[in-house]
């Protein structure tokens, strides 16, 4: 499990990362509004903590972004405040639940399994929609209005996690990483994944793969 940390108490936020590390989920830290909205556009993550007061971009600003972004990764609100007004204006922005400090680090270890389970079945769902295609995982078909498109698998694992992330900025080591495996430092991964990039536009519409900076990706 992969966690992005976002919480301007830096020794809250530390103590936060080694607790989860030593559960052994990985935990990165981000003690900003600005830095973290960065890390979640650009990064995958399995869940987010996310603070509600944070400098530069407020929690609710933060979440509300994600997900008019078409980001769907689960959040957990963290709070000094628990009225009827504010939890409704948490779950109105988007966040899945929420923790009012301070809080049993046990309890947000269970929440973020919970979380996280509920969000791999919700992408179990059997297809996906984009633009004109349409992905059945069952079956793990293609197909166009028309035809039913032929892709190795590769290049179907690889349209799927475009497909869940649409809308968000994904890097090269990042795709490298969820389609094929772990990334193990070597460098030819960039290349891997571009040469994939390019036999899945020439099977699909060449737009709806769009290149950012040469460095990212993303699906509309």
């Amino acid at each position: 499990m992969k966690i992005l940390v976002i919480e301007d108490n830096e020794s809250l936020n530390r103590n936060l990362v080694r607790y989860l590390s030593l559960q052994d989920i990985h935990a990165e830290a981000s003690f900003d509004g600005k830095d973290g909205l960065y890390k979640a556009s650009t990064k995958y993550y399995d869940a987010i903590i996310l603070d509600i007061q944070l400098p530069e971009i407020d929690g609710i600003e933060l979440c509300t972004n994600l997900r008019e972004k078409w980001n769907a990764t689960p959040i957990i609100m963290l709070t000094s405040r628990s009225s009827k007004t504010d939890i409704v204006q948490w779950l109105n922005c988007g966040a899945d639940d929420y923790l009012v400090k301070p809080f049993d680090y046990d309890e947000l270890i269970a929440r973020l399994q919970s979380l996280t389970r509920r969000n791999l079945k919700n992408k179990s769902n059997s297809k996906i929609k984009v633009n004109k295609y349409s992905i059945d995982l069952q079956k793990h078909e293609v197909s166009d209005w028309e035809n039913i498109l032929a892709l190795s698998k590769l290049e179907f694992d690889l349209l799927i996690y475009l497909a869940k992330n649409k809308g968000r900025v994904l890097s090269r080591k990042e795709l490298y990483e969820k389609v094929w495996g772990e990334f193990d430092g070597d460098f030819m991964f960039s290349k891997t994944v571009d040469v994939y990039i390019g036999y899945l536009r020439k099977k699909l519409d060449r737009e709806l793969i769009e290149t950012k900076k040469w460095v990212w990706y993303m699906i509309w």
